[in-house]
């Protein structure tokens, strides 16, 4: 098996913080990141969610959304989301090691196996690749960012409402668009709706 040494554009960098990383990257203060960041962990606490910024390891997530590919197509693709999501903003994980990835694979049901010897080669690299492109024909630069209907997108961790507004109107005139769905029924003996045959 050809081991994948492909250098990725960004460099893992477990020996700063994200407050840090992200002042750095965004030119803010400590200051202003550490708010935005609490920020963040208040909304999440609020949903029952717990992020801890303190802990979080700044890494490449490449391998993390190779290994996201591998296990949709094992049908544990929102259990792979939810243990990346977990690892990363709650237990401080790094998300690019990959025997942290194989762990997390055992994890959700996945062949630790058959994690370690994906992560060895560049398979689902072109899939990973086929979203960063559509992406940035989004004009995506940040996460979280949500695109509903090809047509909307909510960027940043936003309230409950601007997410069922968001979906009401897409919803509104996808239904405008297509009209009811109509069927030619062809009638045969069947049951009512109560039961009655």
């Amino acid at each position: 098996m050809e081991e994948f040494s492909a250098e990725p554009a960004f460099k893992n960098r477990p020996i700063i913080n994200v407050t840090q990383y992200l002042a750095d990257i965004k030119g803010w203060t400590i200051d202003h990141a550490r708010q935005m960041n609490n920020h963040v962990t208040q909304m999440a606490a609020a949903e029952g969610l717990s992020y801890d910024f303190d802990k979080a390891v700044v890494a490449n997530s490449f391998d993390a959304h190779r290994f996201a590919h591998l296990a949709k197509q094992h049908g544990k693709g929102d259990e792979a989301e939810e243990a990346l999501f977990n690892a990363y903003f709650t237990n401080g994980q790094n998300i690019a090691d990959h025997t942290t990835l194989a762990s997390l694979g055992e994890s959700i049901g996945l062949d630790k196996t058959l994690v370690e010897q994906t992560l060895a080669t560049d398979q689902y690299a072109a899939d990973v690749h086929a979203d960063i492109q559509q992406a940035q024909r989004y004009g995506i630069s940040g996460v979280p960012f949500f695109v509903v209907d090809n047509k909307y997108a909510v960027s940043g961790a936003q309230e409950v409402a601007v997410f069922l507004q968001t979906l009401q109107k897409a919803h509104t005139e996808w239904s405008a668009a297509n009209g009811p769905a109509s069927l030619d029924v062809i009638d045969g003996d069947s049951c009512e709706v109560g039961g009655d045959c």
